[in-house]
Formats: C-alpha cells, structure tokens, sequence
C-alpha cells in the first residue's frame, strides 16, 4: 500500500455536509459525483495531499443509509492507495483478509476499488484504490 488515500465520511446530506466541511478545511470540494451501482453521492475535498470523501445514501438501499441508521453519521472508511489492485486483492486473501468483493468495482474519483471486510480489521472498513490509467 503506497499511501493514504482518503478518508470516507457517511454523512445524511451533502447539502448540510458539504458547507461546513468547506468552512472545517478551507476550502471548496473539487469534485461530486454519484455512483449509481452502489447508490451513493460523494462530495471530494482536498488539502494538500490527503483528501476527504463524503458519502451521502442516494438510496435506503445504499450501504451507506444501512451504515447511518445502525451508527449514526461518521467517519465510514480509510482508503489506500495501492499500484495494482488486483495483486493487492490476491495477497490480501492469501493473508486471510476476507474481502467484499472477489473483483475490482469501479468507485469514484476515477478508481478501481475494493473493500476490506471490518471483521478482517479490527471494525475498520478499508478501502483499496487504484488510479485507472
């Protein structure tokens, strides 16, 4: 894993969200985008080189309305970067780490990701991301 990638915050509105993360971090967010396959909005910020992601259900059905509702609004996961996916995925799954996915999906901001199942770290979702060139 080369680097923190960003850090995923499950939040009930963007709308609500997104003014006070601009006023927190001094700055605009770069970038929204839906992802309709997993039925969620996200909402990007950036400051300096770590980023910010807001997650806002577009769905009940979305992951992330599941995840508000049990544990209130939050920090949702840690994402890494990594080189190549697919040969993160294999060594990860060698090592016993049980993945959400057996395939890279494609995520926001331009990424293949996949997902880290908490029970695999210690009740931390994590996220690995790979630029797609």
């Amino acid at each position: 894993m080369d680097k923190i990638e960003h850090i995923g915050i499950a939040v009930r509105s963007l709308k609500e969200a997104g003014p006070l993360y601009e006023t927190l971090l001094g700055c605009k967010s770069y970038k929204t985008e839906e992802v309709a396959s997993e039925y969620v909005i996200t909402e990007f910020f950036k400051v300096g080189e770590n980023k910010i992601e807001l997650l806002e259900a577009s769905s009940s059905e979305s992951a992330i309305a599941g995840f508000i509702e049990k544990r209130g609004e939050g920090i949702h996961h840690i994402a890494f970067a990594v080189e190549n996916i697919v040969e993160e995925m294999a060594r990860l799954k060698a090592e016993g780490f049980k993945l959400l996915n057996e395939v890279p999906k494609k995520g926001a901001d331009n990424k293949l990701v996949c997902f880290i199942h908490p029970k695999s770290a210690h009740g931390v979702l994590i996220e690995l991301c790979q630029e797609i060139k």
